[in-house]
């Protein structure tokens, strides 16, 4: 064989050499990859403690993707196995005399199997005492601070640590998440992180983790559960109340508004907080509704209700039930309870009266577990309200209400700012303060007020008992222009107190001014004879005068002796005749009325007759007879009337006779 064929003879074969090796290359990566296929790798593990002095440690990893149940798992530290017992876990504790030395470094990584392929992590080269990983935060609890939030949560250690935070609105949930950094501050409870620049007013989602900043090697814990951060709670409840009394109790109905981002109210109240309670749970400590009825004393109660959610509660809104006003309180007569011990289900408060306030806060309440010293813990001459309460059903009833003093004595100081006011000639108006109860020491049972004159130093002093809920009175009966002191006292059943003064002086008599007595004289006269004026032309109207008759002057008779004798009057007759025109004649009835007759008495005295006979002009010894008087009549008509149309007028004689007036008046035929 020559040299060039055994030249040629080996190249073939290293061609067909090249070939198999390509082959088996190509075997091999189809075995890696039907490998592949039947097991994925796990993450590197990490292996930390929870503390920088934790004797334990914990190795974790973790699959992205696991088809099979049958998957099993080895740890190798170092290339020693350390999972044996738990090979399904992807977590394993381990001890640290287990491990032996710590502070090297080791050589960390996981094999995952899956029938009979298997799969390795990455190795991870860690010094075990150098790295710490906290737990994920728990127990997170947050507040408002204005526009801040204050987040806190349970520490890991009590050293600082530095937290992540992310913080999204609520309202806005598909939003990515904004990330805060900070380091805690720390006391031996809990962690604080202060979020700056939020709105108080929003709903957040929080996420929180933590590392520490002590370890060498610190890892981020795991993220906290999403936590929804409300709004903050700014006004209390708007809280009506309506009371009723019913037979020493009173039923109290509370209903607020619905309060928004508010998750529960809570209801608490003062009887029940010093035990003084008909159940063993007077409120329930946080409801969901928004109606409430309850039962208190006639004692002075508040009653609080709050608004709660995750991120605080709002401002309490406090309702003050006073104490039950009943008028004309006594001195307790038996105050047994405060020496002896007390019945279940009774219990008795004292309020401190301080200037009428029986606030709740001053107020001494004992029950059935209350001590003697608790008891008889009580101030001399201080005034107490005292209540009595028993449990009738679940209803806490007030059985006795009176005064309290432990000690009594006579007042300490007189009542205040008394004044005097609308001074009058008689009288005037007293008014004045109450003594404080602080300088009462007692019981007040009245006033007394004194009056004597200033005038003498013998005037014996007028009291009067004022009862001592009075602060006004009217002192009457005084003297005008009189000057009066004064004085008032406060009286307890250990006596009188110091008293307050006032000086009086009642108004002088005042005299009539001599100008005004002369305008209401002249007043008076001219009003007088303006009405007689009036009254005067009112009679005219009604009354017309008389016409006076005319006396001719006459020459009365003497007679020549002073005796007077009687004489008798004599009656003369008078006819009047009606003359008529010639041709008609007078009928019998016309003479006959035209005659008049007058009749005078017998017993007229003669000097009468005198005396008419000058009035008609004839003398005194001539008489005038019924025949003479006609034909005089007659001839004077005769003469006078000429026309015969007046002969129809009135005829009217007038006949004086002893001073008396005729009228006579006769219609024509």
């Amino acid at each position: 064989m020559s040299l060039r064929d055994f030249l040629h003879n080996i190249m073939e074969t290293l061609k067909h050499w090249s070939l198999l090796h390509e082959c088996i290359v190509v075997s091999l990566l189809f075995t890696a990859v039907g490998k592949g296929s039947a097991c994925e790798a796990p993450s590197s593990p990490e292996c930390f403690r929870r503390t920088t002095e934790a004797p334990e440690y914990r190795c974790e990893w973790s699959m992205n993707k696991t088809t099979e149940s049958d998957v099993t798992f080895d740890l190798y530290m170092n290339n020693v196995h350390r999972n044996k017992d738990a090979p399904k876990d992807t977590w394993i504790i381990i001890t640290k005399d287990e491990l032996g030395i710590v502070e090297e470094e080791y050589d960390i990584w996981v094999e995952a199997r899956i029938g009979n392929s298997s799969c390795a992590s990455t190795k991870r080269s860690v010094v075990l005492s150098h790295t710490v990983k906290y737990e994920a935060p728990k127990d997170i609890s947050m507040s408002w601070l204005k526009n801040n939030l204050s987040l806190s949560w349970t520490p890991s250690e009590e050293h600082p640590a530095a937290a992540e935070i992310l913080l999204r609105r609520d309202a806005n949930r598909t939003d990515s998440w904004g990330k805060i950094t900070k380091h805690t501050t720390s006391d031996t409870s809990m962690h604080h992180v202060l979020v700056e620049n939020l709105l108080k007013d929003t709903v957040y989602q929080v996420q929180i983790r933590h590392r520490s900043t002590k370890a060498l090697n610190p890892l981020w814990s795991d993220w906290s559960p999403v936590v929804i951060v409300p709004a903050e709670l700014e006004k209390k409840p708007e809280v009506t109340m309506n009371i009723t009394l019913s037979n020493g109790t009173r039923k109290v109905a509370l209903t607020w508004k619905e309060m928004p981002h508010a998750a529960t109210y809570s209801l608490n109240d003062t009887q029940s907080s010093h035990g003084c309670n008909c159940t063993k749970n007077r409120y329930r400590n946080n409801t969901t509704e928004t109606t409430y009825t309850t039962f208190v004393s006639y004692s002075a109660v508040n009653i609080s209700v709050i608004g709660r959610n995750a991120a605080g509660s709002s401002p309490p809104a406090i309702l003050q039930v006073p104490a039950v006003q009943a008028a004309g309180l006594k001195v307790c007569d038996n105050t047994s309870d405060l020496r002896e011990k007390l019945k279940k289900k009774t219990y008795v408060e004292l309020y401190e009266l301080q200037d009428g306030d029986s606030r709740p806060e001053n107020a001494t309440h004992l029950t059935a577990k209350s001590t003697k010293k608790q008891r008889m813990d009580m101030k001399d001459y201080v005034r107490y309200l005292y209540f009595k309460h028993k449990c009738v059903g679940r209803k806490l009833q007030t059985v006795t209400m009176c005064i309290y003093y432990r000690k009594e004595d006579a007042p300490l100081r007189e009542p205040q700012d008394f004044i005097s006011s609308n001074e009058t000639y008689t009288s005037t108006n007293l008014s004045w303060k109450a003594i404080p109860y602080a300088d009462q020491r007692g019981f007040l049972t009245h006033y007394s007020m004194c009056s004597v004159k200033d005038s003498s130093q013998d005037e014996r002093k007028e009291c009067h008992k004022i009862s001592a809920s009075v602060m006004k009175y009217r002192l009457g009966n005084l003297s005008q222009g009189t000057k009066y002191h004064v004085s008032l006292v406060g009286v307890t059943r250990e006596g009188e107190g110091p008293e307050a003064t006032v000086t009086i002086n009642t108004l002088p008599e005042k005299p009539v001014s001599v100008l005004w007595s002369l305008c209401l004289l002249i007043l008076f006269f001219l009003l007088t004879t303006l009405c007689t004026c009036i009254l005067k032309r009112i009679k005219e109207n009604i009354f017309p005068a008389v016409p006076t008759p005319v006396i001719p002057d006459f020459i009365p008779f003497q007679p020549e002796s002073q005796v007077f004798l009687e004489r008798k009057e004599e009656v003369d007759e008078m006819t009047m005749l009606q003359l008529h025109p010639e041709g008609k004649s007078v009928p019998e009835d016309a003479e006959e009325s035209a005659v008049l007759a007058g009749e005078w008495e017998e017993d007229t005295d003669e000097d009468n007759e005198r005396w008419d006979s000058r009035m008609s002009g004839e003398s005194s010894d001539e008489d005038l007879s019924p025949g003479s008087t006609g034909e005089a009549l007659r001839s004077s008509r005769e003469g006078e009337i000429t026309d015969v149309e007046q002969l129809d007028n009135e005829i009217a004689m007038l006949i004086y006779k002893k001073g008396l007036v005729f009228d006579v008046k006769r219609d024509s035929l």
